[in-house]
């Protein structure tokens, strides 16, 4: 089971990453859930939740692997993206922390990333290794997951990219996200007309990156993340929304 570690956490960090699909039509709460498979054998569960903390709007997802899974490899993951409320209508989004913590197997990641827009800067907590660092950051700058939530609000056009700047692993980078066309599929939930995207990530402390990347949206108001779909060495790894409230 450790040999599919690496396509497991891509599952979870891009359903991570879909959460922004929905942002821009959220209700609140809003939770989503995803059944995980690979290969046809289901691998856990994940959900996206859009929730009110205080003064913050949160984006928080969470994954646990299946029963079956954990007796060889036990996986539980939240990520937990922040913006302040009078800011999480700003575009380009502004978040105002980003919180990971992860626990796979004998592997574990607890890292804080808080964002100064005034001074350009983004401070870097990992507490596990207790390190405490300063990255310079622009005034575009996001996280995994608001990165789409910025995205939701682009016009999608099919055969275009979206460049979207992203800190994550102690890099800011510019990641693509490729419009490749539109179609019709069937889920569990029913028959939707969908845009189909392809987002191009580097980032390898958070994602392992085998093959294309494919996610489904659909090609409505609401933008709802349908299915996630990777192809790995042995099989494929897919992500299917199954319920929740939205």
């Amino acid at each position: 089971m450790t040999a599919a570690r690496p396509y497991f956490f891509a599952a979870i960090v891009l359903i991570n990453l879909l959460l922004a699909s929905t942002a821009a039509a959220y209700t609140l709460p809003e939770r989503l859930e995803y059944d995980l498979t690979w290969s046809g054998i289901k691998a856990g569960t994940a959900s996206l939740e859009v929730l009110e903390n205080g003064p913050y709007i949160q984006f928080v997802s969470r994954a646990v692997s299946s029963d079956f899974v954990s007796i060889f490899y036990r996986v539980e993951d939240l990520a937990v993206s922040s913006l302040l409320k009078e800011t999480h209508k700003i575009l380009p989004v502004k978040p105002y922390s980003y919180k990971l913590k992860t626990s796979e197997g004998r592997h574990k990641k607890d890292k804080e990333v808080y964002f100064d827009f005034k001074e350009k800067k983004a401070l870097y907590f990992n507490y596990l290794d207790k390190e405490q660092r300063v990255f310079d950051i622009n005034e575009t700058t996001m996280d995994a997951l608001s990165c789409f939530y910025y995205v939701r609000y682009l016009p999608l056009a099919v055969g275009k990219s979206i460049y979207v700047d992203i800190f994550d692993n102690k890099k800011l980078y510019k990641a693509e996200v490729q419009i490749v066309r539109k179609e019709e599929i069937e889920t569990p939930l029913g028959t939707f007309k969908t845009i189909l995207i392809r987002p191009i990530l580097l980032s390898e402390g958070i994602f392992s990156r085998k093959g294309d990347i494919l996610i489904w949206i659909t090609d409505d108001a609401k933008r709802l993340p349908l299915l996630l779909e990777t192809k790995v060495k042995v099989g494929a790894i897919k992500a299917t929304l199954t319920g929740g409230k939205y």
